[in-house]
């Protein structure tokens, strides 16, 4: 792990930017996606077979696509138990959080009188990508798939590189999803977006991924909506606990966020070089005590003060923002730019990743400044229905008629003058 020490901030944006820097750069990859987009467009399953068979190396991926039912129902009945119940703990908190705010309708009658009603609706059809790698990932088809039923969503989709984890099937199994195919990558992005003959097209896709995944989600997101680009993982600690213990839980909790990989950016922020050099003294020896390989970047920032750390947090607009210590913890109120925010040494951010309620697909690389994790909204898209009794007609079409004369759209104007009571009443022949 490659360590950093800061201290005498004297400017918060070019600290942001530098310690941006340190997560190395993405290669190009626009244009090798656009062409496997377009091909999947073109040629539906026979290049999405032919992508896998590439990139994927997995064997006989000619076969249907779909992963049989028979197949996620033996991965479920063989899934250890413990690994079973922590789902179920997981499934149902991430349920709760997800309802919050479901369904609810809101009517107003405005000035002229007459009546908007806005509701909410989900979308009807949507996938969750699963990545593939060296270990499955489980939690992701809860956050995914849990928010989108919570949502309302009637069809869940879930794609995942073959050959497919076991967890991951027995994961959709115990959910109840039935649609589960074996397509990674960018031509999983495009059979979602455009369709093929074995996979229907959906509404929107959500889910984390590598540079080609997230890239062609970008390029198909005029067609379908999208989550986010999921970039590199982040933590930002800020803390002013004085005690042996809570030191060592940050210091685990920085190591644990670095276990996402060598892009990933932890940073601890103090205003006391005593306890940023506490903890740096932790961090190295559990570093070491464990063995650990990861190649992220770990920062250790000193501040003037804890105001000064906040304008630093909120101007890093973190993925994930710890608040320890009794002074920091009165912060939380004040913090307006992080994707997912806990308070307090119990809070660890790996409950996030998990059990906690909390969805752990989150904004990434400053994105938390305009934009929010996966939730419900996601998945739902909001309509307004009008409703103009003759009362607000005049004031309406008078007001509305000036400005789609002043645009130069005569007929709009018309068409709401028209619409007055005395004109409608005794319409010109």
């Amino acid at each position: 792990m490659r360590f950093e020490r800061r201290g005498e901030i004297a400017d918060v944006t070019s600290l942001v930017a530098e310690i941006r820097a340190f997560a190395p750069s993405a290669p190009a990859v626009s244009q090798a996606v656009a062409e496997i987009v377009a091909d999947v467009a073109a040629r539906g399953d026979a290049a999405i077979v032919e992508y896998s068979e590439r990139f994927d190396s997995a064997g006989d991926v000619a076969a249907p696509l779909r992963v049989p039912a028979a197949e996620l129902e033996a991965a479920l009945a063989g899934l250890d138990p413990a690994l079973r119940a922590g789902l179920e703990v997981a499934i149902a908190n991430v349920a709760v959080i997800g309802r919050i705010g479901v369904g609810e309708q809101v009517e107003r009658t405005l000035a002229q009188g007459h009546r908007i009603v806005v509701r909410e609706m989900p979308l009807r059809r949507a996938a969750v990508y699963v990545p593939g790698g060296q270990a499955p990932y489980p939690s992701t088809v809860v956050m995914g798939v849990v928010t989108a039923r919570a949502a309302g969503v009637e069809e869940v989709v879930v794609v995942t590189p073959p050959p497919g984890d076991p967890v991951i099937f027995a994961t959709c199994a115990l959910i109840g999803v039935e649609e589960v195919y074996r397509v990674g990558g960018a031509q999983a992005i495009a059979a979602l977006a455009y369709g093929s003959e074995q996979i229907r097209g959906v509404d929107v896709i959500v889910g984390p991924g590598n540079l080609y995944t997230q890239t062609a989600k970008r390029l198909v997101a005029d067609r379908v909506a999208i989550d986010s680009f999921a970039g590199p993982s982040d933590l930002l600690v800020l803390f002013d606990a004085r005690d042996a213990g809570s030191i060592r839980l940050i210091a685990l909790d920085l190591l644990a966020q670095a276990e996402h990989g060598a892009a990933s950016t932890v940073i601890a922020v103090a205003a006391d070089a005593a306890l940023l050099d506490a903890l740096e003294s932790d961090l190295k020896a559990l570093y070491a005590q464990r063995g650990l390989a990861s190649e992220a970047t770990c920062v250790l920032v000193e501040a003037a003060d804890l105001g000064q750390a906040l304008e630093l947090a909120n101007a890093y607009a973190p993925e994930h923002l710890e608040l320890i210590g009794p002074e920091a913890e009165a912060l939380a109120p004040r913090v307006r730019s992080a994707g997912c925010l806990f308070v307090g040494w119990p809070s660890a951010t790996a409950f996030g990743d998990y059990v906690a309620g909390s969805n752990h697909i989150l904004p990434t690389a400053g994105s938390a400044r305009f934009s929010s994790g996966l939730s419900a909204r996601t998945f739902r898209r909001q309509m307004a229905e009008v409703r103009i009794d003759p009362v607000a007609l005049g004031a309406l079409a008078s007001a509305g008629g000036a400005i789609a004369d002043a645009e130069g759209f005569p007929t709009h104007a018309e068409s709401m003058r028209a619409r007055i009571p005395t004109i409608v009443e005794n319409p010109s022949p």
